[in-house]
């Protein structure tokens, strides 16, 4: 079961992101062009990790008490297709905000998709089998940003919002063939919880993943796509430039847990990651062309990609398989403040002082994220001598 079963999950894992994020490239000129102003326009953004903030917890613990991951893997893939959907069918600013909030609905049942797959594995492969799965992510969101960018370009600014809701339609067809291994279902428990949000390890991981998403969803899911049309960018190039951001995080997320960190350590990983990104952002408002742009951009994903899958990794290492969803929903929950907070913030800045203020503000929190990884103190991971940095 277990191989029939990995292929058919990321296959919908696949068509999962894509529905997501086929109108990524060009949400935010959209909402610009409907008359959103900048803080609006990360309102809108940020949306999407607000409503995760919210739920993640809930449903990883609820996930664990049923003991099954299917359904909300169902779930999520039929929001998902909604939210597309609406989008198309509403086309204003407010029906935005509402839309891409129920893609993060749709979002937060991420927890179960990877504590899912990583079930197919043994318990010490699981940074190298939710490595494998952020690949597949990565490759679907790819796939749906060129895609998008380019019926953009064809067919206009709402067209990304139809093929979502198609490819979402599929993946729900898909996914009523996943096979799970489910445990016997027991009530509620909030000790798994209260032990998750005591795990200062799991606190400070979730802390650095905080970091992460202020980066990601202010550049690459947010307001890169108003730099790149500052340079003269069109909806093609807007879809090229975020897939060319993804395509390094794919190659680099497959080899996080299963090359980088072992070759070289989980904390020079993670720091080298963080260093990376954050430069990236920094120089997006120096940039003056666009070949330069999807240049800083592309290294910068290949750092994402190093950090994401490590972090999550580590997060449910150590917890017993009946309290993953749990720990992973606190993990994931945790995070959503940097989904939410790092646009909302970026797009006051950028109304106030203009878009480099954005970038660069967030580019500082990035290296005060990689102080922190590089301090062991603050995140101490059992290493031996060969895995530690100066």
């Amino acid at each position: 079961m277990d191989t029939w079963s990995k292929r058919i999950l990321i296959v919908v894992t696949g068509f999962f992101w894509f529905s997501m994020y086929t109108y990524v490239p060009t949400l935010a000129p959209y909402a610009k062009q409907l008359g959103a102003s900048y803080d609006m326009v990360g309102l809108i953004i940020g949306s999407y990790g607000f409503t995760q903030l919210i739920l993640r917890i809930p449903m990883g613990v609820v996930s664990d008490a049923w003991g099954s991951r299917k359904m909300f893997v169902i779930g999520g893939i039929v929001i998902a297709s909604l939210s597309g959907l609406g989008m198309w069918l509403l086309p204003a600013v407010g029906a935005l905000l509402l839309f891409r909030a129920l893609a993060g609905v749709a979002a937060s049942t991420w927890v179960d998709y990877t504590v899912l797959y990583a079930s197919y594995f043994p318990g010490n492969e699981a940074p190298k089998a939710i490595g494998f799965i952020n690949a597949v992510t990565n490759l679907g969101q790819v796939a749906a940003m060129l895609a998008g960018g380019y019926v953009s370009q064809q067919m206009g600014m709402t067209a990304p919002f139809v093929l979502s809701a198609v490819f979402g339609g599929m993946g729900i067809i898909l996914s009523l063939f996943v096979k799970e291994k489910r445990m016997p279902p027991k009530p509620v428990n909030t000790a798994s919880l209260s032990e998750a949000l005591r795990n200062d390890n799991l606190l400070r991981l979730s802390a650095l993943a905080v970091i992460l998403q202020i980066v990601t969803y202010v550049t690459v899911f947010g307001f890169l796509p108003m730099a790149a049309q500052a340079l003269g960018a069109n909806n093609f190039e807007l879809g090229l430039l975020t897939t060319i951001t993804m395509v390094p995080s794919i190659f680099s997320s497959a080899m996080s847990g299963s090359f980088f960190s072992k070759r070289f350590g989980e904390r020079p990983t993670l720091v080298a990651g963080l260093f990376i990104m954050s430069v990236s952002c920094i120089v997006i408002p120096l940039t003056t062309s666009l070949s330069w742009l999807y240049f800083s951009q592309a290294l910068g994903g290949f750092g994402r990609g190093l950090v994401l899958p490590l972090l999550m990794g580590l997060s449910i290492k150590n917890f017993p398989a009946d309290k993953r969803s749990t720990a992973m929903g606190v993990f994931q929950a945790i995070y959503g403040l940097g989904m939410f907070g790092g646009p909302v913030l970026a797009g006051i800045l950028s109304s106030t002082f203009g878009l480099a203020a954005g970038f660069w503000f967030t580019g500082i929190i990035g290296l005060v994220g990689t102080g922190l990884a590089n301090w062991r103190r603050y995140l101490p991971l059992g290493e031996t001598n060969s895995s530690r940095i100066a």
